[in-house]
């Protein structure tokens, strides 16, 4: 060897056993553990929206309270001839035996329940028919009053629940006293089979 030339060491990293665990699933990187909140600490947290809460559950109440203690909202005299709904039916009509149209209005009134025309037998078929007969007879009888009651002015159809009378005269108890309807005031219907 000349003088220049430098004798080249391997250096060699000396060998550590691993465990064979410890090589396949080195432990995560941690930079600070997680502290879980304590209950008053959550608390503080959910505190606002706790109030919010309380507040629409206030609000909501004094409303419907509110719409409980108004007096019924009563319509004018209608007047005018209904026919049967259907093909060139007239601006009023009526659709079966607790329910017509005044314009594109749907009113159901209210404390009956009438056969329905599709039944599922010949005799609620029958019933629907003589029902709606009935229902055509009394409203065209002359002018008569409608009255809303604003805790409830719409059934799940989106029809207007109406009281309807006529002097000292009440639709519901024409209808189930002679235009065989039900009373109905919520719930289940009565069969007609």
């Amino acid at each position: 060897m000349g003088r220049g030339d430098k004798k080249v060491v391997a250096f060699k990293r000396p060998f550590r056993a691993v465990p064979l665990r410890a090589a396949r699933n080195p432990p995560p990187l941690r930079f600070w553990e997680p502290k879980r909140p304590t209950w008053r600490q959550s608390l503080r947290q959910v505190r606002p929206w706790l109030f919010v809460i309380a507040l629409l559950t206030a609000a909501a109440i004094f409303r419907l309270d509110d719409r409980a203690n108004r007096p019924p909202l009563t319509i004018g005299k209608v007047d005018g001839q209904f026919t049967r709904c259907g093909y060139g039916r007239g601006a009023n009509c009526v659709i079966d035996g607790d329910t017509f149209k005044i314009g594109e209005r749907k009113i159901r009134v209210v404390g009956i329940d009438a056969a329905e025309l599709a039944g599922l037998c010949d005799a609620e078929r029958t019933q629907a028919e003589a029902s709606t007969r009935a229902l055509q007879d009394w409203l065209n009888r002359g002018p008569f009053e409608m009255a809303s009651d604003p805790a409830a002015a719409r059934d799940k159809y989106g029809r207007e629940l109406m009281s309807v009378t006529r002097g000292g005269d009440n639709l519901e108890v024409y209808m189930t006293g002679q235009g065989g309807a039900h009373e109905y005031t919520g719930g289940a219907r009565g069969g007609w089979c």
